[in-house]
């Protein structure tokens, strides 16, 4: 989804609709007569036309079923004679030339494997064929057939001699009945489709199959077809009654103001989608016309994303999505608040397999134990197949809950591209992302590389406008809550990179000869630039295929080469990744310390939520050893969710136990240990819901960073302290700050209005101490003394300036008393004036762990309504000893008055008398 317009039908199709509703309410006495005097309709079955278990003829003895017919499909037509073939029920499968799984699916008959019966080459193509019937008046009412077909390695469906569905099917050439085709990616893949009902008739109906085997040493093949069920036509123009699904939060560019909304209409009928949406607390609603997003995955049912402007920051609403009749129930959703400094969010590894039975018993659980999420960051392959609606049904409602209440920030991954989408349709269709992809204005240096008129400049041109629509949705970024949230797509396969009507361009220096390194460097300068004007303190980065491998057989050198430098020299917080089904969680070993437990660089997990496991790689083929990193945890045969708390200056992460399966296995870095490559020692595998990894990320105003082990003290903050709590006007002050970094040059200054006091160098025991001089027409009253870091974050420490002797304010015999002895008592503040306020700050220290928006920052530079960004409301700049004195100087006067009343009335009274 990539563009957000009304939905210009809306207004018509509501006004059609009322109509109707008026004209049904007249006419129905008439029709109900009607109905009751017709014979009745024959019924369009319910129950599935083919299911597992159906009976198919079926052909694997490596023979052409067109049998020199010029018709090369001959034998895909109703009236072709396959009384010569066998016939057995479905599934039909075989591996290694035996009836064993394939995969997690157990055929229940057993295809020839092998053209003489016992060694490679394999059968090249399987043929089956059903029929199913439909009674006399049905055909009529079908508006289609939807099916399931799961199958190993490339499949062609026919039904009545007519080509409805193909998967995987780049290699067939059309010009023989027995060849190879298919990818081999493994287990069988499943996928769905749909059949034109006009296709049908009444009476007998031929469905037909051609299942490839991808080479002629293929391990195993599988075909079944687990349901095809009939789809009953709606009357023309009518809507029918039908809640929506899918109904996804995914964030904007701006998720303080504005929200985003996807949902899949509840029927074919249904042609606008809109949100009606309104305070949670009640109020008026707003209604918001969505635009359609596309039908994919042959389900005919619209796809619809809105997107919702001028909201609060910090606000609770309450929304729908539908059309009038057709609502869903109401949601609802909180604003991102500025000010939040304390939330959670989840990151989920692959779900792919188990959508049914494994993902929502891990979300569940991980909703449980974040209980103030903010929403979730997924790494991909959130299905096996991009085509299977099924699948796509299962991930959705295992994430029901948390999916409309909070946001989903989704990374594709390579499964999404798998049955034929290339361009990620089904992805764009269920998924409403910020535009705020790669460039030409946002790549940086690269960009220069399109610039020109030579075949190679153009050449680059095609691919970098390609690319910049591609990524739509599946580069992007977006801001919550301090933390910059950024997602990019490491998949690079060239069947989608490649743009349409390439200009020509030969010679190495072509970007043809390139292209899935261009790709990930096309990224990684956009990661740059985003990650340099990132205005976020934390930075939290997610993709699928990991840039250091954790499971067997699995390396990404292309991604490790351009995006690790980007992470380190941008100091990311957290790389998330999925991809290898297993658990890793480690650092690059120039981040490390001094200290065991210790390190300062980006900290790099990859997670499995799903159901399909993969064998760790041997520690003699470790990728993160063999390429200058270290595992401090790996795990096999686990599943595992993880939930990071953010606060002010502190991120921790902690990954739970969510399911293992037999042979679960965990390891962990042995600290110190002798020896070249890191020793790993067996770790006990937790009970399901155990804490199975954690760590924690501090970063201080200074733009120091530590991550630290369980159990690991962090390095101290910085902190500011003064020698004294008060200083006349013109004295001397000693000003000590700890926790700095090394090297660092600090700003010393005055704060209400600055004024520098000079400059300290911090020093290897990360100290300074430096004297300062209070200027003479320093005011007197509260102040800080302010350590200004070069990053512009500020450390502060309280500091009351005092008059000199004779230099309090005229007033009153009272109030000059309480002035002087406020400013010879500044640490008892017995009495009033200065003293007290000293007395309040006698500490004279101040620990600040925030960055540039921390102590410092926050008194300086309030929000426009006077409320501090932390919440609260700012006195504003520090008052001065004469402002201090306004309140007694008003008391003073009141009490003149009185008494000179009361001479006054004393007076007239003896007067009287």
């Amino acid at each position: 989804m990539t563009r957000s317009f009304p939905a210009v039908r809306t207004r018509r199709t509501a006004t059609a609709l009322a109509v109707a509703a008026l004209i049904g309410g007249l006419v129905a006495p008439a029709a109900v007569s009607a109905a009751s005097a017709a014979p009745t309709a024959p019924e369009v079955p319910t129950a599935p036309l083919v299911s597992t278990g159906t009976t198919w003829k079926y052909l694997d003895d490596n023979t052409d079923p067109a049998r020199g017919d010029a018709n090369l499909r001959v034998w895909t037509t109703p009236n072709y004679d396959d009384r010569g073939w066998k016939s057995a029920p479905t599934g039909f499968g075989v591996k290694n030339n035996a009836l064993v799984p394939v995969g997690p699916f157990t055929p229940a008959t057993k295809l020839s494997h092998y053209i003489d019966g016992t060694a490679k080459p394999t059968i090249p193509t399987y043929f089956f064929r059903a029929t199913f019937s439909l009674d006399q008046g049905v055909a009529k009412q079908i508006e289609s057939l939807a099916s399931t077909v799961v199958y190993d390695d490339a499949l062609v469906v026919w039904v009545n001699g007519t080509k409805v569905a193909t998967f995987e099917g780049d290699r067939i050439t059309e010009t023989t009945n027995l060849e190879y085709a298919g990818s081999g990616k493994g287990d069988p893949q499943t996928s769905a489709f749909s059949v034109d009902g006009k296709l049908l008739h009444d009476g007998t109906n031929t469905i037909a199959v051609a299942l490839y085997q991808d080479r002629d040493s293929s391990s195993d093949a599988y075909f079944d077809m687990p349901s095809l069920t009939a789809v009953k036509s709606t009357v023309p123009g009518e809507v029918v009654q039908a809640a929506p699904g899918r109904v996804i939060l995914t964030p904007t560019a701006t998720p303080t103001t504005s929200q985003a909304f996807s949902w899949q209409a509840g029927d074919v009928s249904h042609t606008v989608g809109k949100v009606e949406i309104g305070p949670a607390g009640g109020g008026d609603t707003r209604t918001i016309d969505g635009y359609a997003a596309g039908t994919v995955n042959n389900n005919a049912k619209q796809h619809f994303s809105a997107t919702v402007d001028g909201l609060t920051p910090a606000t609770a609403y309450r929304y729908r999505v539908g059309l009038p009749g057709s609502w869903s129930e109401w949601y609802e959703f909180t604003t991102a608040d500025p000010r939040a400094t304390d939330f959670q969010f989840v990151y989920y590894g692959d779900a792919q397999v188990g959508l049914d039975t494994t993902w929502p018993s891990v979300v569940k659980q991980a909703e449980a134990k974040a209980t103030r999420s903010i929403g979730s960051v997924h790494a991909g392959d959130l299905i096996n197949t991009g085509t299977n609606d099924t699948e796509w049904n299962n991930w959705f409602t295992g994430m029901a809950q948390s999916a409309t209440r909070t946001n989903v920030m989704a990374a594709p991954g390579n499964h999404e591209y798998t049955g034929g989408d290339n361009m990620l349709k089904s992805w764009k269709a269920h998924f409403e992302y910020p535009l705020n992809q790669p460039n030409t204005g946002t790549i940086g240096e690269l960009a220069k590389l399109a610039q020109g008129d030579s075949d190679v400049a153009r050449q680059y041109a095609a691919y970098f406008a390609h690319w910049t629509e591609f990524a739509a949705e599946t580069v992007y970024y977006t801001d919550y809550q301090n933390v910059r949230f950024i997602t990019l797509n490491a998949t690079r396969d060239t069947a989608f990179l490649k743009p349409a009507n390439l200009p020509a361009c030969t010679g190495a220096e072509c970007p043809s000869t390139k292209v899935q390194e261009l790709w990930t460097q096309y990224q990684a300068a956009w990661l740059d630039h985003v990650l340099k004007n990132s205005p976020s303190k934390w930075n939290v980065v997610t993709f699928h295929q990991p840039v250091y491998s954790t499971s067997s057989g699995r390396d990404e050198p292309v991604l490790r080469k351009y995006w690790v430098p980007v992470f380190e020299e941008n100091g990311v917080d957290l790389v998330l990744m999925g991809h290898d089904h297993t658990y890793g969680r480690g650092y690059k070993n120039s981040d490390k310390t001094g200290t065991t437990g210790l390190t300062t660089g980006p900290v790099y997990a990859v997670s499995n939520s799903g159901a399909k496991h993969y064998d760790l790689a041997t520690e003699e083929k470790n990728v993160w050893t063999n390429n200058g990193a270290t595992q401090v945890l790996r795990g096999e045969n686990v599943t595992t969710y993880q939930v990071i708390d953010v606060s002010g200056d502190q991120l921790v992460y902690r990954s739970y136990l969510a399911e293992k399966v037999d042979g679960a296995r965990s390891f962990k870095l042995v600290p110190d240990a002798a020896g070249e490559r890191p020793v790993y020692a067996p770790n006990e595998v937790p009970a399901v819901g155990g804490l199975y990894d954690q760590f924690t990320v501090t970063k201080y105003a200074t733009g120091e960073k530590w991550v630290t082990e369980a159990g690991v003290e962090t390095p101290a903050g910085p902190k500011l302290s003064l020698g004294a709590a008060s200083v006349q006007q013109g004295g001397k002050i000693a000003v000590s700050g700890s926790g700095f970094v090394p090297g660092t040059k600090v700003g010393i200054e005055l704060h209400s209005t600055p004024v520098a006091l000079g400059e300290a160098t911090v020093g290897d025991d990360r100290a300074f101490s430096q004297e300062v001089a209070i200027p003479a027409n320093a005011e007197a009253g509260e102040h800080r003394i302010v350590a200004k870091l070069p990053n512009g974050a500020e450390v502060s420490a309280p500091l009351s300036v005092t008059a000199v002797d004779g230099g309090a304010a005229a007033g009153t015999d009272g109030g000059s008393s309480a002035a002087a002895n406020g400013s010879a008592n500044t640490g008892a503040g017995s009495d009033a004036g200065s003293g007290a306020g000293a007395n309040a700050a006698a500490s004279g220290s101040s620990d600040v762990t925030g960055t540039a928006s921390s102590e410092a920052t926050i008194e300086t530079k309030g929000n426009a309504d006077g409320s501090k960004p932390g919440g609260g409301k700012t006195d504003g700049l520090a008052t001065t000893g004469g402002a201090d004195w306004l309140p007694l100087g008003i008391v003073g006067a009141g009490l003149l008055a009185a008494g000179a009343i009361l001479v006054l009335a004393r007076r007239r009274t003896a007067a009287q008398q």
